[in-house]
């Protein structure tokens, strides 16, 4: 087994589901716990301002879709808040089945979690190598970037609650969709130039081929990670250093 250990390499930006963070976790876990939470959480916080503007947002992006012709389901606006909740909740359910990256969808996902690790309801989980990898590269003066279209409340919350503890200490900055789609080069440029760096300073390593070809042509280097291994998920990319399946292959010691 080959390992990456290239000292010009600075900072470690992560994707998390497929990467840190196992993606049953994600669609077994944390959206069914949106679904059903959505019509109470709307309902108790529709008052709220910060709840107001996410919902105007999303009927925003409900009024795109229909003029995209995407026949999302409609959506009756007017002065009866219950037929407000449930259209957003409608919409947002839609979204969600859609696997959406909108950011006003992941901001209403990251509120409801928020109240469910509040509770003990839900708890951050990651692969068992992370926090060990985790230590060895702080040891190693590298750097950990988080980088994911869930909100940055989502993953603080996440790594916050594993476990084997708050993760959260290691981690120098988050970043969402709010910098920018996933798959779009000028995304890691923005990383890059919010830190004060060129983008070869980064290792980018996701489990998305069209993530990683994205990270490489914004001039990043990039590896794609294999957690599932024989289940012909991952769609190699011939941009990528290798494909590892365990961060012990991670500037291991």
């Amino acid at each position: 087994m080959s390992h990456i250990a290239d000292p010009q390499i600075f900072i470690i930006l992560l994707d998390i589901e497929g990467t840190t963070t196992p993606v049953d976790f994600v669609f077994q876990r944390l959206f069914p716990y949106v679904f059903r939470k959505l019509p109470s959480f709307l309902q108790e916080h529709f008052q709220e301002p910060e709840t107001r503007l996410l919902i105007r947002n999303l009927y925003s992006q409900h009024q795109t879709d229909e003029r995209h012709e995407l026949m999302p389901p409609a959506w009756i606006d007017g002065s009866d808040q219950l037929l407000q909740l449930r259209s957003c909740v409608a919409y947002a359910q839609w979204l969600m089945n859609k696997n959406s990256k909108y950011a006003a969808l992941k901001a209403l996902q990251g509120k409801i979690w928020q109240e469910g690790y509040n509770t003990g309801e839900l708890q951050g989980e990651v692969y068992s190598d992370v926090p060990q990898a985790f230590e060895r590269w702080r040891r190693q003066k590298r750097k950990i970037c988080i980088y994911s279209s869930g909100s940055v409340l989502a993953q603080q919350l996440l790594f916050s609650t594993t476990k084997v503890g708050n993760l959260t200490p290691y981690i120098t900055a988050f970043f969402d969709s709010n910098i920018g789609a996933k798959t779009e080069v000028e995304s890691y440029r923005k990383i890059a130039e919010s830190l004060g760096l060129i983008s070869r300073d980064f290792l980018f390593v996701s489990d998305v081929k069209e993530e990683v070809d994205a990270a490489y042509d914004a001039d990043m280097q990039v590896i794609l990670c294999d957690r599932v291994s024989g289940h012909q998920r991952i769609q190699i990319s011939p941009n990528a250093k290798k494909v590892i399946f365990s961060f012990d292959e991670i500037f291991p010691d």
